[in-house]
């Protein structure tokens, strides 16, 4: 299909549109709270908002998975959620009401549910000439650098007196770069096989998948949400520029935790996954406990590296290559799913016995990474 210069080539092309889309929506994602609040939006409606466009991005995910596979239409699913997913975000700086700006929300996340699985496949096709995870963790990197450089760019806009509108228009630009690169990924990248659907053949997954897949839920089931964070960290006296700054520097050990554990994942497998979580393990005994929030913020960073990462990395390795659109489609609605639920769980013990809630975070990582360092590639 390719060599492993021009898989390279794929794949940071492929970044860079990541990097794009992450500097578009979680740009913009700071913002959207306080946005919807202008419009008239009440905190239920706010929180309603969010969640219900969450639960739909998970679950769109499996059957967008299903149907890619189903009629080798990666790139339509690809494309189509971009869209989707890129151009929601700007377009929020013509919403009349809050219900508009809902629904292009919701949109967003749909489109990046949509799009999900099938890029995660193609993505897995050229990581495999190089190592699923060097290839998984060079494309985290950039899509990480995004995450940085957008909430930066529109906390300028605004300090700058650009507004809300103007900090959304300014977002159209990185949107029509990352669906250009896209487009020109497609262009160089033309799987000839993509346009022959699939017969009725059924696929069905390895025992190792399945376990692989209840290991990764207790893992989000117990990761500490950063909302949660900052919320303790501004209860515990902190301004929030420096709990923003401090969310800057995890997603920049992320980026760097995605590089050096996706090299380490191709040398030794499972282990590296293991040692990588592991990290997390001890995010909320320093945070609550020892009250070390540079460190916990460290140790948080280089575990969600792994997390969006080598975790990616090994779905392809347990999958076989026909049924990967669906292996991504259940391995993200499932980990997201229980993400979702496990927020809820930990916000709750959080009010209830901070010592339960750390000894809840740290039982069920720890499960989870036995689990992990027993499976085989």
């Amino acid at each position: 299909m390719w060599d492993k210069a021009g898989a390279y080539r794929f794949i940071i092309l492929m970044g860079f549109v990541s990097l794009l889309s992450d500097f578009t929506y979680e740009g913009a994602k700071g913002i959207i709270g306080p946005y919807l609040a202008y419009l008239g939006a009440s905190a239920f409606a706010v929180g309603l908002i969010s969640g219900l466009a969450e639960l739909t991005g998970y679950w769109i995910r499996l059957f967008s998975g299903i149907w890619s596979d189903r009629f080798k239409s990666y790139w339509f699913f690809t494309i189509l959620g971009y869209a989707l997913n890129l151009f929601s975000v700007p377009l929020l700086a013509f919403a009349k009401s809050w219900q508009m700006a809902g629904f292009l929300v919701f949109l967003e996340r749909f489109g990046k549910g949509l799009r999900t699985p099938s890029r995660d496949a193609l993505l897995s096709r050229a990581t495999s000439k190089v190592g699923h995870g060097r290839g998984f963790g060079l494309h985290e990197f950039l899509d990480q650098v995004g995450a940085v450089l957008g909430p930066l760019v529109v906390g300028l806009l605004l300090f700058f007196g650009f507004g809300y509108k103007g900090s959304f228009l300014f977002l159209f630009v990185p949107a029509f770069l990352a669906l250009f690169l896209l487009l020109l990924a497609r262009r160089w990248y033309k799987d000839k096989e993509e346009e022959k659907p699939l017969d009725g053949h059924s696929f069905s997954f390895s025992r190792s998948f399945y376990v692989y897949i209840l290991s990764s839920c207790l893992v989000a089931l117990s990761f500490l949400p950063f909302p949660l964070i900052g919320f303790h960290l501004v209860k515990e006296g902190f301004e929030e520029w420096k709990v923003s700054l401090l969310f800057a520097f995890a997603m920049g050990v992320d980026a760097l935790s995605a590089l050096l554990f996706g090299v380490l994942f191709d040398k030794i497998g499972f282990f590296a996954l293991a040692f990588g979580l592991s990290f997390g393990l001890f995010t909320a005994p320093i945070l609550f406990l020892v009250n070390k929030p540079f460190l916990a913020l460290l140790l948080w960073g280089v575990s969600l590296g792994v997390q969006e990462s080598i975790m990616r990395s090994a779905v392809a390795k347990l999958s076989p290559e026909k049924a990967r659109g669906r292996a991504y489609g259940l391995f993200h609605l499932f980990f997201g799913l229980c993400a979702f639920l496990g927020a809820a769980f930990i916000g709750y013990l959080y009010e209830i016995s901070i010592t339960f809630l750390v000894f809840y975070s740290v039982v069920l990582q720890s499960i989870a990474i036995v689990i992990l360092s027993r499976l085989k590639l």
